[in-house]
């Protein structure tokens, strides 16, 4: 364990009082976990300030307070005060010092994007895996330490949960450990004091506008991370979304390029797509990749040359990538014994939900129709969901409005504002059901053999929270009960 003085390496100081030689015994953001000896760092949040805890701290026998401006009493013979420009940030740069800096230990490369970061980082975790290595997986979906599953609740863990997580990633032997990005974590400085040996952009499209009000911000977010990445990475950009160059403009990376379309590092070519999979050519040679769709093609783009930046053989990646299977919950099929087909995707922003729905057009090989059933999420960006209700129409034959995660919204309410983004033309396709359950027993019992039924939203989770509380619910459980599988 080391003193307070050299775990404030990297840490924007202002002033400091006290001792500096204590050495801490734990460290937290929440002053209900404060153990005797330990570390809180009061960071100022959007529901409650942690600068209003200060004192709590101290009664549980914090030994150093980090903050950005000092309480009305100061005792420094009671604990060490550090004063720190961003107290977020700071609680990163402590967090990686506090655990050794495990991500120095490890090979560790970022995903961000609006679209893709689980399936990308789900895939280099196989890959990797497949290729003889222990690896880690930090995702939205689920964290592994090698074989291991530890259940994820955010995108990116806060910094604290995060180091431990993949100093627990060292001790068990790993050498390889791949994470999603979010925006939200960027800007709240989760992945502050991490050392990344690689940064990938899948791409931008509108999402988390009720957190990041712009596009501006939103695009800034995103950006920050490249910005911050060290020059001995290299940095992985899409240049076929308009964002792909602008993510790299001030990196002190290595910047790389891939691309189905412009000129590129790493080139790739959409060959043909069927319910099981893709074909691609990938600088020159095939490969089979086991995920439809032309935007699948681009996750697997970024896995090639993502192993092959970090040293793998390029033959060898392609074996390996062959033999690989998407992330739960992403264009994750089911085929009842009648011969219809249902899709179960994350899809909850409008280019999602148009990437997928693109695709599965693109598989009709005749009159099969495309039934959906999406919602869009409460308390979340209210301006993506007539585009959503737009884009679902647009490419389905028939859609059914339906609830998804309404929080503390009425599902009506959300599946109006859908609804009003449809053209007046296209209305007659909708249905309007607010219960999932039975939106998705209806749009079933209304296929016929060869139709494809997509249920958007949802993906991998195995929750509904409506009203606050979260009932279990699982689109893909659903859809079994309802075939009889």
């Amino acid at each position: 364990m080391l003193p307070i003085s050299e775990l404030l390496y990297g840490v924007r100081l202002k002033q400091t009082a006290g001792a500096m030689d204590r050495v801490p015994t734990a460290i937290t953001q929440d002053s209900r976990r404060v153990q005797p000896g330990g570390i809180f760092v009061a960071v100022p949040g959007t529901l409650a300030d942690g600068h209003a805890y200060i004192t709590k701290a101290l009664e549980l026998g914090a030994a150093v307070i980090v903050c950005e401006h000092l309480p009305a009493q100061v005792d420094e013979y009671e604990a060490t005060y550090v004063v720190v420009e961003d107290s977020a940030d700071a609680l990163g740069h402590l967090a990686a010092g506090f655990y050794g800096h495990p991500s120095r230990k490890l090979t560790l490369a970022g995903v961000t994007g609006t679209n893709g970061k689980t399936t990308i980082a789900t895939l280099l975790y196989q890959l990797f895996t497949g290729l003889g290595y222990k690896t880690g997986l930090l995702s939205t979906v689920e964290n592994r330490i090698g074989a291991e599953v530890v259940p994820a609740t955010h995108t990116t863990p806060d910094p604290v949960a995060l180091n431990k997580l993949l100093a627990t990633m060292v001790e068990q032997g790993c050498t390889h450990a791949f994470m999603e990005v979010s925006s939200h974590a960027v800007v709240q400085r989760r992945i502050a004091g991490l050392d990344f040996n690689g940064a990938i952009f899948s791409n931008l499209t509108r999402d988390h506008l009720d957190f990041h009000r712009t596009m501006a911000n939103y695009i800034k977010a995103k950006k920050r991370f490249f910005d911050e990445v060290g020059p001995g990475a290299f940095a992985l950009t899409n240049v076929d979304d308009k964002q792909g160059r602008v993510m790299v403009q001030n990196t002190h990376a290595r910047i790389k390029t891939y691309a189905l379309e412009a000129p590129a590092d790493y080139k790739g070519r959409f060959m043909a797509a069927s319910v099981q999979g893709s074909e691609l050519e990938i600088d020159g040679r095939q490969v089979w990749l086991s995920l439809p769709g032309r935007f699948n093609a681009y996750n697997g783009m970024a896995v090639y040359a993502t192993a092959v930046e970090l040293g793998e053989p390029a033959d060898e990646v392609l074996r390996v990538l062959s033999t690989l299977r998407g992330a739960p919950g992403r264009f994750e099929t089911i085929t009842s014994a009648n011969a219809i087909t249902a899709v179960v995707d994350y899809a909850h922003t409008p280019d999602a939900l148009k990437n997928v729905l693109e695709t599965i057009n693109d598989l009709r090989q005749g009159q099969e129709r495309i039934i959906t059933v999406v919602g869009a999420g409460g308390d979340r960006d209210p301006g993506k969901r007539p585009e959503m209700g737009a884009m679902a129409a647009k490419l389905s034959d028939k859609v059914i409005l339906t609830a998804d995660n309404p929080r503390s919204e009425d599902p009506a309410t959300i599946i109006d504002q859908m609804a009003g983004g449809v053209a007046i033309s296209a209305r007659k396709k909708l249905l309007r059901e607010p219960d999932r359950r039975i939106a998705i027993e209806k749009a079933l019992a209304m296929a016929t053999p060869g139709d494809i039924v997509l249920i958007a939203g949802k993906g991998h989770e195995t929750y509904q929270e409506i009203a606050g509380v979260k009932h279990p619910f699982d689109d893909r459980v659903e859809v079994r009960r309802v075939m009889g599988l």
